[in-house]
């Protein structure tokens, strides 16, 4: 590791799981007058480094968030987003993507095949139409008219997974199917997206999120990520919030409006997103055991919150000087 991304101490996630314990989480400081960028995951610290180099040229926020989406958007390791992204199962690499500022400037897709950078082609819907998402047919026959390059997002690595998939899955979609293939629950690789925001000095705000979705989904399901309100919300003057992990979970409460919402309530981004995962917990009981939940919020101050149903979550924030940590996110449940 170099000095520029440092992955936060043992000592420091098990003060985190302390907490959680006791049904509360340790909110990150705020950073008042600050530059952020935010994202979920420990990859996100590779999509938080595109997104500072973009702002450094003198970039915008959307640009940012757009240039930090596709980093793994663009990488085959990541099956969880973009190309190489796991099929749909009938074989198919579908994407869903959503780009917003907080001056309610917003594009989305979903459903999108063929073309690798979903994040670019829903920053068109946003910036090129009258509307806010075009899906399936209609969104590849948009990126293919704007000239998006189009091949084929099935790897061979992605594609063997499916074909084992096959073997035993009776053709049965289950969420965190991927939970088989990684064998790590709650963890990095057990989830289907990943969401950016991005703060400047000012506290003007923008997020994006992009995803390959559930592994093995019924074709034509789409999640949380493209949906404005549950994937990613953005409001001015209040915060941003986004989401990750099984999208029907957070669609069912409309989850990154409720944190946002919250904020402009006067609850902390940390305390929104508390709230949010306890309501899906006690709206839906047994329902949702051993399923991953979770919700990144950052306000127009600076201050930040994240939470999840399982242990394992984790984010990348980067500051104006281009530092980047990644945290252990607390968890409403132990492992």
């Amino acid at each position: 590791m170099t000095s520029r991304r440092t992955l936060l101490t043992a000592t420091t996630g098990a003060i985190g799981a302390l907490v959680a314990t006791k049904g509360l989480a340790a909110a990150t400081p705020a950073t008042s007058g600050d530059a952020l960028i935010l994202s979920t995951w420990d990859f996100g610290a590779a999509a938080n480094d595109a997104a500072f180099a973009r702002l450094a040229k003198g970039g915008s926020l959307l640009d940012a968030v757009e240039a930090g989406a596709m980093v793994p958007e663009a990488d085959p390791n990541n099956h969880s987003v973009g190309y190489s992204g796991y099929p749909d199962r009938d074989g198919h690499v579908t994407l869903d993507a959503v780009i917003m500022d907080d001056a309610g400037n917003v594009g989305a897709v979903a459903a999108l095949e063929n073309t690798m950078h979903a994040i670019s082609v829903a920053r068109r819907v946003m910036e090129k139409t009258p509307h806010t998402l075009l899906v399936g047919e209609g969104a590849t026959r948009f990126a293919q008219a704007e000239g998006f390059p189009q091949q084929s997002l099935l790897t061979p690595e992605a594609e063997k997974a499916w074909r084992d998939w096959l073997k035993t899955a009776n053709y049965s979609p289950q969420a965190n199917s991927e939970n088989r293939i990684t064998r790590t629950p709650g963890g990095a690789l057990d989830h289907d997206t990943i969401g950016l925001l991005a703060r400047d000095r000012s506290g003007r705000l923008a997020g994006a999120c992009t995803t390959s979705g559930m592994a093995f989904k019924m074709r034509g399901r789409v999640g949380d990520s493209p949906q404005v309100g549950s994937g990613l919300y953005v409001e001015a003057g209040v915060g941003g919030a986004t989401s990750t992990g099984l999208g029907e979970e957070v669609t069912r409460i409309a989850g990154t409006a409720r944190v946002v919402a919250s904020m402009h309530a006067g609850k902390s981004p940390q305390a929104a997103c508390e709230e949010a995962v306890r309501h899906i917990a006690h709206l839906r009981g047994d329902k949702i055991r051993g399923v991953q939940v979770g919700f990144l919020a950052l306000d127009a101050r600076g201050n930040i919150g994240a939470f999840c149903l399982l242990p394992g979550f984790t984010y990348a924030v980067t500051d104006t000087a281009g530092r980047t940590v990644v945290h252990k996110g607390a968890s409403l449940f132990k492992a």
